[in-house]
């Protein structure tokens, strides 16, 4: 069968690399055609027909600035789907392009399928009619979000499992001791040892980086052993970025972020998809999330999201497991009360990790891209 994928982000190409690997291990004469990048050219063998470099606007005003370039892709790929005529259009997150090849393919009587499903729990829930009416199935990563489509919008999506959880795994067993970590770092095997993960984006750092690395000079005054804080460097931002809020003795690691939280005693980490691998790898953690800090920034975010939680732990176990510092509530005194319990063995840092085990259980143990190629290949005979 042909199918035809769709990832418009550097973690969509990751994740549709590896669902072309199952599509093509279950369905000997797949045909793959995508919009996407390095990764799944790998996997389909072949180019793809738009890299993601070249659709990967982020926020309004960029993609007001690149709209000829939107509308081009857009147009190109409506074409290439006249033209492959596939058994069915696959889509991995991207809403805001996806739904639109949704639109069209499902005009042409083309299945279509989600992976991964958009934040619509979250944000922009009217995205959900667009769903319902184009997309034959969603396949989620997260399982909660099968009871939102399914108690709030009468459409049944599938959980298939979570990427993360079976990656943070693997890599975990690759890592070596905690003493050979330590030494590669030069620091004492005896400190404690405190991630800061500030986020990808030189906005999220600017904005909850001064505020962790107060936060933990506080938990550090207050706590009785040594500590020592290392940050995490975010692809494709150099040293010299980093090196306005840092002083020369501190630590800046790059390209090991999972190991650093493996191998931390606690981390302090901006909302997003590294909450949860910092769970996964069993570290005590407090989200921070500044933004511009204003409490009315804080009012308006609650009136906007449609959950209870902004961190991926707490929202699967439907508790919260984690504390969450955001906006006006990211300081460093608070931050660093927050933190300091972590540091030893207290009842929140043992309801933290028992926290995660169930957060795990939730999660399940599906390989999410193996179950989600052979529902799609039995849907389509």
């Amino acid at each position: 069968m042909k199918y035809f994928i769709c990832a418009g982000e550097a973690s969509g190409d990751l994740h549709a690399s590896n669902l072309i690997k199952w599509l093509k291990k279950i369905d000997n004469k797949a045909e793959i055609s995508f919009l996407g990048g390095d990764l799944m050219a790998q996997s389909a063998g072949c180019k793809p027909l738009i890299h993601y470099r070249q659709m990967a606007y982020m926020g309004f005003s960029e993609v007001i600035r690149h709209l000829p370039e939107v509308f081009g892709n857009l147009r190109y790929a409506r074409k290439m789907i006249d033209i492959t005529r596939p058994d069915a259009l696959i889509l991995v997150d991207y809403p805001s392009f996806n739904l639109k090849l949704a639109a069209y393919a499902n005009g042409k009587d083309i299945p279509v399928y989600y992976f991964i499903s958009p934040k619509v729990w979250a944000w922009k829930e009217y995205r959900v009619k667009q769903i319902r009416r184009y997309v034959k199935r969603v396949f989620c990563i997260l399982p909660f979000e099968v009871g939102f489509y399914r108690n709030r919008h009468n459409y049944e999506a599938t959980y298939v499992g979570n990427p993360s959880a079976e990656e943070v795994t693997e890599q975990i067993k690759l890592f070596g001791s905690k003493t050979e970590f330590t030494k590669s770092i030069s620091i004492d095997n005896g400190t404690k040892i405190i991630a800061l993960v500030p986020g990808s984006r030189k906005g999220e750092i600017k904005n909850n980086l001064p505020v962790m690395l107060n936060a933990v000079k506080l938990a550090a005054s207050r706590h009785g052993e040594k500590t020592t804080h290392i940050v995490t460097a975010a692809p494709g931002i150099d040293d010299d970025f980093y090196s306005q809020f840092i002083s020369d003795d501190t630590i800046l690691l790059r390209d090991r972020t999972l190991e650093l939280m493996h191998f931390s005693d606690a981390a302090l980490v901006t909302s997003g998809t590294a909450t949860l691998e910092c769970a996964l790898a069993g570290t005590p953690q407090v989200v921070c999330y500044r933004a511009n800090g204003k409490k009315l920034s804080y009012k308006i975010m609650e009136k906007i999201l449609k959950v209870p939680f902004v961190s991926l732990p707490n929202l699967i176990a439907d508790s919260r497991i984690i504390p969450e510092m955001l906006v006006h509530q990211c300081t460093p005194e608070l931050v660093s009360e927050q933190l300091l319990p972590l540091l030893s063995d207290t009842e929140q840092r043992m309801a933290q990790l028992d926290g995660y085990r169930r957060m795990a259980l939730a999660l399940g143990t599906n390989n999410c891209f193996e179950t989600t190629a052979r529902a799609i290949i039995s849907d389509l005979k």
